[in-house]
C-alpha cells in the first residue's frame, strides 16, 4: 500500500486545505471501494449532469439524498417488512447503502426523481459572473494621453 505525506503541501499553501483532503479521502478509498448500487454519471449539458443509481426494492420513502459539506450524500435503509416472508432465493439486494459524491465548486442539485428503479439527480454547474470571462475594452493611446484614467 502507498503512503503519502501531505504535511508539507499543507505548510506551503493557503486556502488548498480542500484539495489535500481530496487526494487523501481518494487514496483512502482506493483500498475498498464500494460497488453497491451500481451508479451512472453522465453529462446530459455543457453545465448539466445526471447521477443515476439503481435502487430497485427501494421507495421513495426509504431513499434520503441530503448535500452536506460540498459532498452529496445518497443513502437508503429498508424497512424491516421481510420479517413474515420466506425466500426461497433472494437475488435482489436491498441492503442499507451510503453513497458520498464530492461536488465540484460551483456545482448544486437541481433536483431528483425516482423512476423504475433508479434514483435520478440532476446537477447544474453555475459559474458566478465574477468567474466567468469577460472582454476588456482596450482604448486608444490619446485617452489615456489626455489625462483620463481607464478602469481595468
Amino acid at each position: 500500500m502507498r503512503t503519502f505525506d501531505f504535511s508539507p503541501l499543507y505548510r506551503a499553501t493557503v486556502g488548498f486545505d480542500r484539495v489535500a483532503e481530496m487526494m487523501d479521502r481518494v487514496l483512502e478509498a482506493e483500498v475498498s471501494t464500494p460497488t453497491y448500487p451500481p451508479y451512472n454519471i453522465e453529462k446530459t449539458d455543457e453545465n448539466a449532469y445526471r447521477i443515476s443509481i439503481a435502487v430497485a426494492g427501494f421507495a421513495e420513502s426509504e431513499l434520503s439524498v441530503e448535500v452536506k459539506e460540498g459532498a452529496l450524500l445518497v443513502s437508503a435503509r429498508k424497512a424491516e417488512d421481510d420479517k413474515d416472508r420466506t425466500f426461497l432465493h433472494r437475488g435482489i439486494a436491498t441492503r442499507a447503502f451510503e453513497r458520498r459524491f464530492q461536488l465540484a465548486d460551483h456545482v448544486r442539485v437541481s433536483g431528483a426523481s425516482h423512476v423504475n428503479g433508479m434514483l435520478n439527480i440532476d446537477l447544474v454547474r453555475e459559474v458566478p459572473e465574477a468567474l466567468k470571462p469577460r472582454r476588456i475594452e482596450i482604448n486608444n493611446g490619446a485617452k489615456a494621453i489626455e489625462g483620463e484614467t481607464v478602469e481595468v
